[in-house]
């Protein structure tokens, strides 16, 4: 009997305290990086890490996210590159859901270059601020000098079987 109750206890006890659990791993991609500042992409979600130069600690990183709804990476390279062509007269401000990001253009040794301002969590006491970056780091950063400036648009991977099935039947259909 003792051998019973010692037996239940032991399995009892093995049950109770299996609190882990394996979760799925889910992979970030690197679209581009230079020096301190790098985009990210995990699924439709897009992350800009950078280095927080207003800080006295250079070890702190920042990041700002946001999701690729209406080509959102597009038209925020487009907006830079934009801006080194006609610097603006001030800042441009962007709303994103959690933070609020300011492109500063400024001319450094006569050549055009951005930097990122982040207002975190929307308030203007907790200010973040990357390097200056120039076109051709810009470039870098966003893919367009190692061509992975195309998963912008890349539909996810449980989407695309779908769409790339009833799209081959819509082109028989019109033959």
């Amino acid at each position: 009997m003792r051998k019973i109750i010692l037996l239940f206890t032991c399995l009892f006890g093995i049950s109770a305290f299996s609190q882990i659990k394996v979760l799925k791993n889910e992979s970030v991609v690197e679209i581009g990086k230079d020096n301190s500042v790098g985009l990210y992409k995990k699924d439709d979600k897009f992350t800009i890490n950078y280095q927080d130069l207003n800080t006295a600690n250079l070890n702190t990183f920042r990041s700002f996210s946001f999701q690729n709804l209406n080509k959102d990476v597009s038209g925020l390279y487009e907006l830079i590159i934009n801006g080194f062509i006609d610097s603006p007269s001030s800042n441009i401000i962007l709303e994103l859901p959690n933070d609020i990001i300011e492109l500063h253009f400024e001319k450094n040794y006569g050549q055009p270059t951005v930097q990122f301002i982040q207002y975190i969590n929307k308030n203007r006491k907790y200010v973040g601020k990357s390097q200056f970056l120039n076109k051709k780091q810009i470039d870098k950063i966003f893919g367009r000098q190692n061509g992975k400036s195309a998963m912008y648009e890349k539909p996810s991977s449980t989407n695309a079987g779908s769409a790339g099935a009833s799209g081959s039947k819509d082109k028989k259909t019109k033959k």
